[in-house]
C-alpha cells in the first residue's frame, strides 16, 4: 500500500504552511505529476506551470492570501497557485465546461485578487492596488509575478515608471523563463540574459548561502547594508530597474525553495519598491516540455509518457495561413510578415523558415506591431499584420490612428476570430467586427471555408490598396483544400449558394455551414431557404441584400461574434437606411461575456445551432405569412 502524498494534505495555504520545509521539494514534484497526469487529460498551459512551480509554493509559504494580494501576469500559470488554494480536487475540470478556468477568475475564488488572460497588466493594476491600501491605512503585501515576456509590453513600463512616486511599499517579480510563447526577443531579452550569464551570477549560490546564513538574528536593516554589500556586483546589472525607483535583486535561483522563501522574508520587510530577477526553467520536470517550449506553452490531449499529441487530420486555418503566405512571398518581394510573441499559434514558422528576413516577431507589443507595419506601408512594403482577434484589440488606436487615417496598405490577419472555446472570455474573438466595421476606409473579410480563405489572402496581397482586414477561427475548417492556382474576389460581392422564395439565410464565415443545416431543417417544415455566403463584412453586397430582403420573408444572419455591432447589426442598419420592414432574425454571441467550454456546449447553451436558428426563423415565418394574410 502505498504512502499518502503529501498533496492530498493540502486544502488551503495553512495546510502548506504546517509542513516542515524539508519537505516542500517533495510536494514540488508531486505537484508536477499530478500536472502532467491531469493535463494530458484536460489540456491546458503544462509548461509555463512547471517551470513555476517552487515560486508559487515559496509565495503562498511566506504570504497570507486572500489578505496579501498576489498577481500573475496573464495568470496562465496560476494553476499551482489554484491547487494550494483548495481547488485541487477540481484540477481536473481545467478548462472544461462549469470547472476551473485556465486563467485566474476573480469570481472563481477569494485568492484569485485579479483576473487576467492577457500580458502586462499585472504591474498596472497591482500598483493601484498598492495605491489603494496606502490611501486605506492598510499594511497587506502586493507582489506582482511577471514573466520576463511581460516587460516586452510597453504597458509594464509605463507601471514601472510611476511606481517610485506611488508606493513605498510594493514587491515585483520578475520570472525569467526567455520565453513567452515562442522564444523571446529583443534588446529586453538580450538585457536580462546578459544578467543571467554575467559573471556574477558565478557567484549565486556562494552569495545565496551568506543571505541565508545573514537572514537569521538579523534586523532588516543590517541584513540590507551586508547585503547590499556583498553582492553589489550582483545588483549592479540591474541598474534599468534602480534607475526606475525599484532596488533589484537577482538574479537567483527560481526552483531553490529555501533560497525563495527567505528572500521573500526578507523583501517582506523592505520599505521601498523591490523587484526579485528569479530564473527558472519552462517545463521543468518534464523532459518532453523542457524540448518543445513553444508546444507545451499550451496545448490540447497527451500522452503523459512521451508528450505526444495527436495529429490532426485536417490542417488548420493558422497552418494554411502560414503556408500560403509564404508561397506567395516567393514571388512578391514586397510581402512581409509581422507577429507578435507567437509565430508557432499563427501558423507564420514556415514563413519565418522560408524567408526569415521578411518576418518579423516583435514580442508582446501589438501596438508597436501595428505601428511598425504602418511605417514599413510608407516605404511600399506589403504587411501582414498576424494576430489572435483578442490580442489585437490592443492595437486599435493604431489601426484608426496611424493605418486607416493615412489609408496604409496593411493587411490585418486575425487569428483566432470567434469563440476561441476551452481558453474563455479573455481569448474569444466576438468583438473584431464590432470594432473594425466603425472605422472610415478599413474593408473587412470572412472565408467560409479554407479554399475561400487562400482566394481572400491572394486579393489582399495583389489586388487592393489601403486597410484590408480578414477573420478566420482556431482549428481547422470543412477540409475544403486551397486551389494551386487562387483566384481574385470582387470586393463587396457575396455568393449566392442555393436559392429560396420563403427564406434568406446570411452566413458569415464558419456559420456559412450553420446557415445550410439550417436551410435544410427549414426544408423538412417545407420552407425553401436561399443561402448566402456574404464574404464582405465592410463594404457590404447590398445589391444581393436588399434582392432577397424585398422578395423573401425572412431574413437571417449567423455569424461567430458578437450580435451587438457585428454583421447582423450591419445588416440591419443598412435595411433601416433603405426603408426595408422585412423581418430579420440576428443569430450571434449575446451581449454578455461568453465562459470556457466546448465549442459544441457552448453553442448549444446560447442558441447558436442550426436547430435553434430554425426554430426562431420558423416561428417568424409564421407570424409574417398570419400578418400577410390579415392583409389581402
Amino acid at each position: 500500500m502505498s504512502s499518502p502524498r503529501l498533496l492530498d494534505g493540502i486544502d488551503s495555504p495553512a495546510d502548506l504552511k504546517k509542513l516542515p520545509e524539508k519537505d516542500l521539494p517533495l510536494l514540488a514534484q508531486e505537484i508536477r505529476d499530478e500536472l502532467i497526469g491531469t493535463l494530458a487529460e484536460t489540456g491546458g498551459h503544462l509548461g509555463p506551470n512547471l517551470g513555476v512551480v517552487e515560486l508559487t509554493i515559496a509565495l503562498h509559504r511566506v504570504f497570507d492570501t486572500p489578505a496579501d494580494k498576489l498577481l500573475f501576469d496573464v495568470s496562465h500559470q496560476g494553476y499551482i497557485h489554484k491547487i494550494l488554494t483548495g481547488r485541487r480536487r477540481q484540477l481536473g475540470t481545467m478548462r472544461q465546461h462549469g470547472g476551473l478556468n485556465g486563467f485566474l477568475l476573480r469570481t472563481e475564488s477569494e485568492h484569485d485578487c485579479y483576473g487576467a488572460g492577457h500580458a502586462g497588466t499585472a504591474l498596472s493594476a497591482a500598483l493601484g492596488m498598492a495605491a489603494a491600501r496606502d490611501m486605506n491605512g492598510g499594511s497587506e503585501h502586493v507582489v506582482a509575478v511577471a514573466g520576463d515576456a511581460a516587460f516586452t509590453c510597453g504597458v509594464s513600463y509605463e507601471a514601472l515608471n510611476n511606481v517610485a512616486e506611488t508606493t513605498r511599499k510594493f514587491i515585483v517579480v520578475l520570472n525569467d523563463n526567455e520565453w513567452s510563447i515562442a522564444r523571446n526577443t529583443g534588446a529586453i531579452a538580450q538585457h536580462l540574459n546578459r544578467i543571467a550569464t554575467s559573471p556574477a551570477y558565478a557567484h549565486l549560490h556562494e552569495q545565496a548561502a551568506k543571505f541565508v546564513e545573514w537572514i537569521g538574528g538579523k534586523s532588516a536593516r543590517q541584513l540590507a547594508h551586508k547585503i547590499e554589500a556583498g553582492v553589489k556586483q550582483i545588483l549592479l546589472p540591474g541598474v534599468i530597474f534602480e534607475n526606475l525607483g525599484l532596488r533589484y535583486f537577482g538574479p537567483i535561483d527560481g526552483h531553490d525553495i529555501p533560497l525563495l522563501i527567505r528572500t521573500f522574508e526578507f523583501l517582506k520587510a523592505q520599505n521601498e519598491p523591490v523587484i526579485l530577477h528569479i530564473l527558472t526553467k519552462k517545463g521543468k520536470g518534464y523532459a518532453p516540455a523542457l524540448a518543445q517550449p513553444d508546444k507545451f506553452h499550451g496545448l490540447g490531449k497527451y500522452q503523459p509518457a512521451t508528450g505526444e499529441t495527436v495529429a490532426a487530420a485536417t490542417p488548420t486555418y493558422s497552418e494554411i495561413f502560414g503556408k500560403t503566405l509564404a508561397d506567395f512571398a516567393d514571388h512578391n518581394r514586397k510581402i512581409v510578415a509581422i507577429t507578435a510573441a507567437m509565430p508557432n499559434g499563427t501558423g507564420l514558422t514556415r514563413f519565418a523558415e522560408r524567408h526569415a528576413d521578411r518576418f518579423y516577431d516583435v514580442g508582446i507589443a501589438e501596438e508597436h506591431a501595428a505601428l511598425f507595419a504602418a511605417g514599413m506601408a510608407t516605404r511600399g512594403m506589403k504587411p501582414f499584420l498576424t494576430i489572435y482577434s483578442t490580442f489585437m484589440q490592443r492595437a486599435f488606436d493604431m489601426i484608426v490612428h496611424d493605418i486607416a487615417l493615412q489609408n496604409l496598405n496593411v493587411a490585418l490577419c486575425m487569428d483566432r476570430a470567434g469563440l476561441s472555446g476551452d481558453d474563455g472570455p479573455t481569448h474569444h474573438g466576438l468583438f473584431d467586427i464590432a470594432y473594425l466595421r466603425s472605422i472610415p476606409g478599413v474593408i473587412a473579410m470572412q472565408p467560409r471555408d479554407e479554399e475561400e480563405f487562400a482566394d481572400m489572402l491572394w486579393t489582399m496581397a495583389n489586388h487592393h490598396e489601403g486597410p484590408i482586414a480578414i477573420r478566420y477561427p482556431r482549428g481547422a475548417g470543412t477540409g475544403a483544400v486551397p486551389r494551386t492556382a487562387p483566384r481574385l474576389l470582387e470586393i463587396g460581392k457575396a455568393e449566392v449558394l442555393r436559392h429560396g422564395p420563403d427564406v434568406a439565410l446570411f452566413g458569415l464565415g464558419n456559420f456559412c455551414e450553420v446557415a445550410t443545416e439550417t436551410a435544410e431543417i427549414l426544408a423538412r417544415h417545407g420552407i425553401n431557404a436561399a443561402v448566402i455566403n456574404p464574404r464582405w463584412i465592410k463594404p457590404l453586397d447590398t445589391g444581393t441584400l436588399e434582392f432577397f430582403a424585398r422578395s423573401v420573408q425572412v431574413l437571417c444572419t449567423l455569424e461567430d461574434h458578437a450580435v451587438t455591432g457585428g454583421f447582423g447589426a450591419a445588416v440591419a442598419e443598412h435595411l433601416s437606411e433603405a426603408g426595408i420592414t422585412t423581418p430579420l432574425i440576428r443569430v450571434g454571441w449575446p451581449d454578455q461575456f461568453i465562459e470556457h467550454g466546448s465549442v459544441a456546449i457552448l453553442r448549444e447553451k446560447y442558441g447558436m445551432t442550426a436547430k435553434a436558428a430554425a426554430d426562431r426563423i420558423l416561428k417568424a415565418f409564421r407570424n409574417s405569412a398570419t400578418k400577410k394574410g390579415a392583409s389581402l
